[in-house]
């Protein structure tokens, strides 16, 4: 039996946003738990506020759950470089990108996190934020926001790992902002927003999702 724990970025300071926002985790891995328990294992997203919150509760798993599959799920803030040709290669690509101390552009200090003894692909990041899988699905938003909101203000790039999580924020408010729900907000409307995204069209805008998926799938 397979037990998968997930420690996620995000989700707020209270346990109703945390708990909010891991049923829309749930949702959208929808079919994922579902294989996880056809094969008696388990599936579990744990939304644990800040990024250095889900880092430490990721650490303190390793320690303490040694008998199951523990993983880390963060933005990466900025960029990373493109996913190579052989996508094994990437899990050095995430971990490094976290453990750099230096800053970078739009980031100030960088993570500077220990992965020692860490298996690598358990490592994942949301690139370069969150959103960029919400920005992925424009259907889902027009179903959501309904009237006065501004598709065509949304990225266009089709990697969206390439637009800035600057830019995806604004481009968001900016579509968002004369719809009757109101400008988009993360604890507002994430959580909401997840249910109804698709994973399929996320996957083919967001490629660093997709590798997420095929993990979740192969350790299952």
């Amino acid at each position: 039996m397979t037990e998968i724990t997930v420690y996620v970025e995000g989700g707020g300071n209270t346990a109703g946003q945390k708990a909010e926002l891991r049923q829309g985790f749930d949702a959208l891995f929808v079919n994922e738990k579902s294989k996880a328990r056809e094969k008696r294992g388990s599936l579990r997203f744990v939304c644990c506020g800040g990024r250095q919150q889900a880092y430490d509760a990721f650490i303190n798993a390793l320690n303490v759950n040694q008998g199951g599959i523990n993983a880390l799920l963060v933005d990466s803030e900025t960029a990373v470089p493109p996913v190579p040709a052989d996508e094994v290669k990437d899990a050095v690509i995430r971990v490094a990108h976290l453990q750099a101390k230096g800053g970078t552009e739009g980031r100030g200090q960088g993570d500077g996190w220990g992965f020692a003894g860490v298996v690598s692909n358990r490592i994942h990041l949301m690139v370069q934020c969150m959103e960029a899988w919400i920005v992925a699905d424009p259907d889902a938003l027009q179903e959501f926001y309904h009237q006065d909101f501004k598709r065509d203000a949304l990225p266009k790039q089709p990697n969206l790992e390439n637009a800035s999580k600057k830019d995806i924020y604004e481009r968001l408010r900016h579509a968002t902002e004369n719809t009757q729900k109101g400008e988009y907000g993360k604890i507002k409307h994430a959580s909401k927003l997840l249910v109804l995204i698709s994973p399929d069209r996320v996957s083919l805008r967001c490629p660093r999702f997709r590798i997420f998926r095929d993990w979740l799938s192969g350790s299952i």
